[in-house]
């Protein structure tokens, strides 16, 4: 049985922040909850925790009402964050493990392996404002993962962390879903979803967009890519008889030419080899999940959304 989130609805006042919300995750996957700030993200996570109440709708796992779980159910790694400042870091983790139910030794000895996985053995003894964001960071999501939950809620985990710690990230998103853990994680960041994710939901505004497994959703477009290397002249000037077909990246070594729905991509290929060009690499692709989004949405991922007041007279 999976994460059910069906018919969500919620307002705060005149604001509508979840009109419908609809999608499901299947038990053992990382699953990308994409949209830009202020598209419904947290205030979803926010009440499968239980934190707010829906107007309408449900979350469940496993079949049951998310608020009627055990709390250990979940473990959040909340957008704000929330370490006490001046509370050591493993007194911390031990604390927050204790708050689920981990005896405190086994919650110190779960704590210290994970700060060694994460690099971070130094920083057990140091209070928790004594630390970069980074590291702050590392430290909460510890925090969450440390009581061993079902399913992990993960607010914008990678922003602020640097490319080694993003790694570190990743491949404990990965080992997380390989010993059967159910990891979300909310981004506007389409490149992370994309390099992590088995499937993915994308919200706009508090609606879904489109959802599903990630090949299906980046074929939703009906458009095609097509990466292309020639010899000599890179600008392709020939592409302009291929009607459809338009450069949206070029380089020196691969140029990458969107298609058209219904725009074949041997066109692309047909119409370099009449024109005598030499041909050294062609690769079809399908669209990549920022253009997706934006083909769906209208703009780019990491453009802040305002939410749209409940039109007068609505229930």
């Amino acid at each position: 049985m999976s994460l059910v989130v069906n018919r969500l609805t919620k307002r705060f006042g005149s604001v509508v922040a979840l009109d419908d919300l609809t999608f499901e995750v299947a038990p053992g996957q990382v699953f990308g909850f994409l949209g830009a700030n202020g598209a419904g993200k947290t205030t979803t996570m926010r009440i499968a925790l239980g934190v707010l109440e829906a107007d309408a709708g449900t979350v469940t796992w496993r079949g049951a009402e998310s608020r009627r779980l055990p709390r250990s159910t979940f473990g959040y790694l909340p957008e704000e964050r929330g370490l006490y400042p001046r509370m050591r870091v493993l007194d911390e983790l031990v604390f927050f493990a204790g708050l689920h139910g981990l005896p405190p030794d086994r919650a110190r000895r779960e704590a210290l392996a994970w700060l060694r996985r994460f690099r971070a053995e130094d920083l057990a003894g140091r209070r928790a404002e004594q630390l970069s964001k980074g590291n702050q960071q590392k430290i909460q999501f510890i925090a969450a993962v440390l009581h061993d939950p079902a399913v992990l809620l993960m607010d914008e985990p990678f922003t602020g962390l640097d490319p080694v710690n993003v790694a570190l990230l990743r491949e404990a998103f990965l080992e997380l879903r390989d010993r059967g853990r159910t990891v979300v994680f909310s981004t506007h960041q389409m490149e992370v979803a994309e390099a992590l994710c088995e499937s993915v939901a994308i919200v706009d505004r508090g609606r879904m967009v489109v959802g599903g497994p990630i090949r299906e959703v980046r074929r939703s477009t009906g458009r095609r890519t097509v990466r292309i290397a020639v010899a000599g002249d890179h600008r392709l000037p020939w592409l302009a008889g291929v009607p459809g077909a338009s450069v949206i990246s070029a380089g020196m070594d691969r140029t990458t030419v969107e298609l058209d729905t219904g725009v074949e991509p041997d066109a692309v290929l047909a119409a370099a080899v009449a024109a005598g060009a030499r041909v050294l690499h062609f690769e079809v692709a399908d669209p990549s999940l920022e253009q997706v989004f934006i083909d769906h949405v209208g703009r780019p991922a990491d453009e802040e959304v305002h939410l749209a007041p409940v039109a007068e007279g609505a229930a």
